[in-house]
């Protein structure tokens, strides 16, 4: 009966702070968080980002929204709604779920375009 006595003391916590079974039942406790991930495969693997290679550059527009300028690579010319999904593609793992206001190309000298400057709200 000593052992069910000790077992339930176990089970419900009921030894004092400080005494020897407290100790033991925090140092399987500890043994457990520390040791168990070496031998239980607990599935918990972070989710994958996969970050685009290009440059975003964020800037507040000043009416208190924010501004992305987005290179040119990351965004293949096209129609409209094709611009419009890509740079969705890029900005959204940065900000989260977004609608596109606006958006303009930038050029360089010779009319190139260099990045496009999109304008988003939540």
């Amino acid at each position: 009966m000593n052992v069910w006595r000790t077992t339930r003391g176990y089970i419900w916590w009921t030894y004092e702070r400080g005494s020897l079974h407290y100790d033991i039942m925090v140092t399987f406790i500890l043994v457990f968080v520390f040791l168990s991930p070496y031998v239980l495969n607990f599935n918990d693997k972070p989710t994958e980002r996969n970050p685009h290679a290009v440059g975003v550059t964020v800037t507040p527009d000043g009416q208190g929204g924010l501004v992305y300028q987005i290179a040119s690579a990351a965004v293949p010319g096209g129609k409209d709604a094709d611009i419009r999904s890509a740079l969705l593609r890029v900005i959204e793992p940065i900000a989260g779920e977004v609608s596109i206001t606006k958006y303009e190309p930038v050029r360089d000298a010779s009319g190139r375009i260099q990045s496009y400057r999109v304008w988003v709200e939540r």
